[in-house]
């Protein structure tokens, strides 16, 4: 099951994966990523996972399709917090981070899912703010 679920920043695309997901429930997921992408230059995401089993066929070949559309497309994505107790999706997380750039991909646990909505909605510093003055005093 995907459920959308509210996320304090409008850039976060927040959701919650368990059990079995099928092709509808990720066509949800898809289109609430796509709305996001209309309406600001980069998004984020909060994943909470509860015991993925995996995906039906169908919603596995398209969620696969569905990102290899997205590799050229990458610079709209800035942060993944991938929330989970299960240790092989946090590994899985921590490989993306190395493999995405330049998207940061963190693991969080169940208890941390505080901290990661809260890295999550921070929004990315542009570099007009980088390159900014600082204010005299």
């Amino acid at each position: 099951m995907l459920e959308l679920i509210a996320a304090p920043a409008s850039h976060v695309v927040a959701m919650r994966i368990s059990g079995c997901v099928d092709a509808d429930e990720l066509q949800r997921g898809i289109d609430a990523i796509e709305q996001a992408k209309q309406v600001h230059p980069k998004i984020s995401f909060f994943i909470e996972i509860d015991h993925l089993r995996w995906m039906t066929g169908t919603a596995l070949v398209r969620d696969i399709g569905y990102g290899l559309t997205q590799f050229g497309r990458l610079h709209h994505f800035h942060r993944a917090a991938v929330v989970t107790d299960q240790q092989w999706i946090r590994t899985i997380a921590t490989i993306e981070n190395h493999l995405f750039n330049p998207i940061e991909v963190r693991p969080f646990t169940s208890r941390e899912k505080e901290a990661a909505m809260k890295w999550v909605c921070e929004l990315p510093v542009s570099p007009e703010t980088e390159n900014a003055p600082s204010p005299t005093p």
